[in-house]
């Protein structure tokens, strides 16, 4: 009958909603991994990653094999060399190491990935907030140590097949090449990093370093950061829909005659219990 119809179509309309409701649309910014030289196309666990890598273990980005490479002093990663004015020492090369796991293996960069015309990467990191104490005590480590470049990115002779300091340059302690921690951040890898006064824990700064046995804290962050950059998208979009929103709306016509559908619904036989 058509009452029957009403309330079968009443009921198929509250299962819809339901699963729109219970089943949001996935984050393009949230738990990826960037398109660059060594990452995986999707995070996943690795149990074997090594030493500082090993936080990542449970959800990353890089491979077992790309997280020892991390640690090596000459590792085919990118042939760099970090001993290019003398020998790093072990408590400045530890950021460093730290550095590249959180590159490597975090699936936590999203709101952040920015698209490059690069030989060897699509996208990179650009301007990820980190944590006041990160930044610090990585230049910390670093100052008494020597460099010639403020910029480590590019601007290198690699006519040895590793990096080398380009001609005319003079090897300066980090404290005169970066005179304070934002310098040391921000522009040693092209402003990969931007400095702030966030605190660890605080939900909005990303960690180089975290106790993986109280879980990973960037997860928080890359979730507050991407709703950001919604909401800012969305105030300059006129109110542009959400992706994957679309799917679950429902044509005007049918929203007109949804309270009498389910007016049929509650009134028919077994109401709710029908479900």
């Amino acid at each position: 009958t058509g009452a029957g119809t009403a309330g079968g179509l009443g009921q198929a309309l509250l299962m819809l909603l339901a699963t729109c409701g219970a089943m949001p649309a996935k984050d393009p910014l949230l738990n990826i991994c960037m398109d660059a030289k060594h990452h995986k196309t999707k995070p996943g666990p690795e149990g074997m990653l090594h030493d500082q890598c090993a936080p990542w273990k449970d959800n990353a980005c890089c491979t077992a094999n790309t997280s020892s490479e991390a640690h090596k002093d000459q590792s085919y990663l990118y042939n760099f060399n970090w001993n290019h004015c003398g020998l790093m020492p072990p408590k400045c090369k530890r950021h460093f190491i730290q550095d590249t796991c959180l590159y490597e293996c975090s699936p936590n960069l999203g709101p952040w990935i920015d698209q490059v015309d690069s030989s060897w990467r699509r996208e990179r990191i650009l301007n990820v907030p980190l944590c006041k104490e990160d930044c610090e005590e990585w230049w910390e480590d670093c100052k008494d140590f020597v460099t010639c470049k403020e910029n480590w990115h590019k601007g290198w002779n690699w006519a040895t097949g590793t990096n080398r300091c380009p001609w005319g340059s003079m090897c300066r302690p980090f404290s005169q090449v970066f005179p304070q921690p934002r310098d040391l951040c921000e522009k040693i890898w092209s402003s990969s990093y931007r400095y702030t006064t966030e605190r660890r824990g605080s939900g909005r700064c990303i960690q180089m370093w975290f106790d993986p046995a109280q879980g990973n804290p960037n997860v928080a962050v890359a979730k507050y950061y991407a709703w950001d950059r919604r909401s800012s998208q969305a105030g300059t979009e006129s109110g542009a829909p959400e992706a994957g929103r679309a799917a679950c709306a429902l044509p005007q016509p049918v929203l007109l005659l949804l309270p009498l559908l389910l007016g049929g619904v509650s009134g028919g036989a077994g109401g709710w219990g029908s479900l």
